[in-house]
């Protein structure tokens, strides 16, 4: 027992450290908050319920998961920006909106009808316009001064539970999530759940750092992996939808690779750093510029490119019709390129056309021969774009469906023949690979 008195001396007086008292923040922030579902041209209609005096109530049962399946609009969380009624909130929560109008809920129980302004897929940040006055408004803060291990707060309607309070640390304040890489992202261990995308991420201080976005989980429920968007790249989407409706990014017209221990050796490199360009768009920006196969990028806008996820969130950044300089070691010298970057509209997108399995809400790509090898099967199809009904069953960007019902497919045309043979209302169950692991997740079919 020795051990356990050591132990207690080791403890500073009052036991553990405690947790900051959030009860401040959000007394003040929380009439930022709103709680926001999309509107419907004719509404969900809801299963009957059996009524049952002596019985469990709604609440009991739904958590116990003894309701029959049914579908809702999207729900989610978004803060106000400006007195006058602009909100901030994600486009996944918004983007089947009937006649682009939602449902907003003030935290003092309001309901004003706002208006989708403009909604950016990409970034999945969206913004909402209420007609009003006088409204509380978030302070914006600076993610930048975010470190690992600093305490956030979130609020939002978790499962339509209207200004629930999560609180946890950050993980990390620049997370790459593969096929997401537009932006880097706050990762927390915050308790998030399905209902607070949208919502902001307080600092201590009462300010908004970034704007809820996802989180990975095989059940649906929090495991303490959340991810925001920083709210300065979010409010400079804010900004061009505010001011045009939608957002345009410049891009550079060049494929990459990371630059692997043996490819910085093969190529004369101190270190495994930069993106290996290899291949560049015929007359497009990169090729104007002189970049070509074999060069390694390694700056942009004078900030270092270390991974394939920094240039991404760097050209995020950037409009079209941006000078840009680059750094690229060729044959083993440093030389600096100048770029102008072109609209996006002129990108020539790998996405397949599968007509009528867009009502799932996904779109799809082949697997590339590489990928194929790595993951050591014939074929499948890789998840670009991943909404409604694909994205509510769990499918996300950057997952590959290798088989439907235990039955292989190799292309997305075969996918989308699987599922197109399926009756409205069956269950299938989708093999998919995602960050190295496989899983099935049922998809019903709408």
């Amino acid at each position: 027992m020795r051990w356990l008195a050591l132990l207690a001396l080791a403890l500073p007086l009052g036991g553990a450290a405690q947790a900051p008292d959030f009860t401040r923040l959000v007394r003040e922030q929380g009439p930022v908050v709103v709680s926001i579902a999309a509107a419907y041209a004719t509404p969900p209609v809801l299963p009957d319920l059996p009524h049952d005096e002596e019985g469990p109530g709604l609440l009991e049962r739904l958590l116990a998961g003894a309701l029959p399946d049914f579908d809702i609009p999207p729900l989610g969380t978004g803060f106000i920006v400006s007195s006058d009624g602009d909100i901030v909130t994600a486009h996944h929560i918004v983007e089947e909106a009937f006649n682009d109008e939602v449902v907003v809920r003030l935290a003092d129980g309001r309901e004003l009808i706002g208006r989708v302004v403009g909604s950016d897929r990409a970034s999945d940040i969206a913004l909402v316009k209420v007609r009003a006055s006088g409204l509380p408004r978030a302070r914006i803060g600076d993610p930048a001064k975010l470190q690992p291990g600093q305490w956030v707060v979130t609020i939002g309607s978790a499962f339509g539970f209207q200004q629930t309070v999560a609180a946890g640390v950050v993980s990390t304040v620049a997370r790459a999530i593969p096929s997401e890489s537009l932006f880097r992202f706050i990762q927390t261990d915050a308790a998030m759940n399905p209902g607070h995308s949208g919502g902001p991420l307080f600092n201590l201080d009462g300010e908004v750092v970034g704007v809820n976005s996802r989180m990975f989980s095989p059940s649906g429920g929090s495991i303490g992996l959340s991810f925001a968007v920083p709210v300065d790249l979010a409010m400079n989407v804010v900004a061009q939808l505010r001011a045009r409706g939608a957002v345009s990014r410049g891009r550079f017209g060049l494929n990459v690779q990371e630059v692997t221990a043996e490819l910085a050796q093969a190529f004369g490199l101190q270190r495994a750093a930069g993106v290996l360009v290899t291949s560049v768009e015929r007359r497009g920006p990169a090729e104007r510029a002189g970049l070509r196969a074999g060069d390694v990028l390694t700056a942009l806008a004078g900030r270092p490119v270390q991974k394939h996820a920094d240039l991404m969130a760097l050209a995020a950044e950037l409009p079209p019709g941006t000078d840009v300089a680059f750094e690229v070691v060729r044959e083993g010298r440093t030389e600096r390129l100048t770029l102008r970057t072109d609209p996006p509209g002129e990108e020539r997108e790998r996405r397949v056309d599968l007509g009528g399995t867009d009502r799932f809400g996904f779109s799809l790509a082949p697997l590339s021969e590489p990928q194929r090898r790595r993951l050591g099967v014939p074929g499948g199809a890789v998840v670009q774009r991943s909404e409604s009904t694909a994205r509510r069953a769990g499918i996300y960007a950057g997952d590959i469906v290798l088989a439907v019902n235990g039955l292989a497919v190799r292309t997305p045309q075969e996918l989308g023949a699987r599922l197109a043979a399926a009756r409205p209302g069956e269950v299938v169950a989708l093999l998919v690979e995602r960050l190295g692991s496989r899983a099935f997740v049922p998809l019903r079919i709408p």
